[in-house]
């Protein structure tokens, strides 16, 4: 019979959640390289409902999702290497790239082909009319938003620009 430290710390939900979407990561690389379709690990809270929105536009443009609900995505984002000042509401990683809030298909796509040298992709805040941020619960309005390139130096550039 195993005994508990006396100095553990237990583990809360979203580290545990946290832990065992990074323990996948090796497996969905492998399914990948089969020829499956791109799988993009999602860190959301459980209400939010632009990021089920922005999952959908996932999944309805060719990804696997697995969504993980925690109770905030500090911990997902800092892991992901995703610098804080790029935050949103949502953290993915797809193929070792970090995907911070409600990036367009299109543009992870392009950057699964391009596979630059980066973190990842952001659209920090939340702008309307971004996919997830966008339809008839926002009125259909749409604002002028860019889709950042993180680069391993955490400086972004404007990988696509959307008005």
């Amino acid at each position: 019979m195993m005994m508990k430290s006396p100095t553990a710390k237990p583990v809360s939900a979203t580290r545990r959640s946290l832990i065992a979407g990074l323990l996948l990561l090796p497996a969905v690389a492998l399914a990948q390289k089969a020829g499956s379709k791109p799988v993009i690990q999602v860190w959301k809270t459980p209400g939010c409902g632009c990021c089920k929105d922005w999952l959908a536009h996932l999944r309805d443009n060719g990804f696997d999702v697995v969504a993980h609900d925690v109770e905030e995505t500090v911990e997902a984002r800092r892991k992901a290497g995703m610098p804080e000042r790029y935050a949103s509401c949502h953290t993915g990683i797809v193929q070792d790239y970090a995907l911070e809030g409600h990036v367009p298909a299109r543009e992870i796509k392009r950057l699964l082909q391009e596979r630059p040298k980066a973190i990842g992709l952001a659209v920090p805040s939340m702008p309307l009319g971004a996919p997830g941020m966008d339809g008839p619960a926002y009125g259909n309005r749409r604002m002028p938003y860019n889709v950042l390139l993180i680069g391993l130096d955490g400086q972004a550039t404007v990988f696509r620009a959307y008005s």
